[in-house]
């Protein structure tokens, strides 16, 4: 069930903190480490605090796009400071998140995504995520090292498998029930664009339009079959518009 639960890191500045970091991970028997567009990496400074856990910085992928990292995942948590202006699903608690994480990496991947030391994860990089958390913290000085930020949020996980383990009852999600993987989502999504032009709904572009329903059916959370049975009314709606 952990091997199911990735950490994705973008755009990493300090290859250190890919080190410290990735001995965060070990230390809650996280081990499936992805890297968006590191600075620097490999880096004898990421291997050095990654202590012990070198396993991990060696194993780690490197991959162009923050899609790329997380096409295959069924749930997507951005770690975020503040909520914009269209706000996914958010887990006001780490333990909440942790719980259906857990759940749902019983059958399927998903992904805990960390931005940029400085400057976090852009708004078109929270698009790519399902859900967004935060982690509480002093209103006054709430500043988090990016491997505290990761330590904080493996431990939830590993707390909430650790507790399912001990009770005896781990949760799986029925199979019809699971979320779609973000690559069928998004498969979804542009069905959806191309239906809205092609039927005059949208008769010149309107970004902020397509972007508020993208963001309704986000929030739905369409179980995979839920979603099937939106891409089959798309389509019997197509079979209606006049021939080009």
């Amino acid at each position: 069930m952990l091997s199911n639960i990735r950490i994705v890191l973008v755009q990493t500045f300090h290859p250190g903190n890919i080190g410290a970091a990735a001995r965060a991970m070990k230390t809650m028997g996280l081990d499936e480490l992805v890297l968006v567009n590191p600075r620097a990496f490999p880096d004898e400074e990421a291997t050095r605090l990654a202590a012990g856990a070198t396993d991990v910085i060696e194993g780690a992928r490197v991959v162009a796009s923050l899609d790329e990292a997380v096409r295959d995942c069924v749930q997507v948590v951005g770690a975020s400071a503040r909520l914009r202006s269209m706000p996914l699903p958010h887990f006001d608690e780490p333990d909440e998140m942790a719980k259906q994480v857990i759940s749902l990496a019983a059958s399927s991947p998903v992904a805990l995504v960390f931005g940029r030391e400085r400057s976090g994860l852009t708004n078109e990089e929270i698009r790519c995520c399902t859900h967004q958390v935060s982690i509480p913290a002093n209103p006054d000085y709430g500043i988090l090292n990016l491997s505290q930020a990761v330590q904080i949020l493996a431990y939830e996980v590993h707390r909430a498998w650790r507790q399912g383990e001990q009770s005896g009852f781990v949760y799986q999600t029925p199979s019809e029930a699971l979320p779609p993987t973000r690559e069928q989502f998004l498969h979804f999504q542009a069905h959806l664009s191309r239906l809205m032009h092609d039927s005059g709904f949208l008769t010149q572009p309107h970004a902020r339009t397509e972007e508020q329903l993208q963001a309704l059916f986000a929030r739905a959370q369409p179980s995979r079959k839920e979603l099937s049975l939106l891409r089959g009314l798309l389509s019997a709606f197509e079979e209606h518009l006049p021939k080009k």
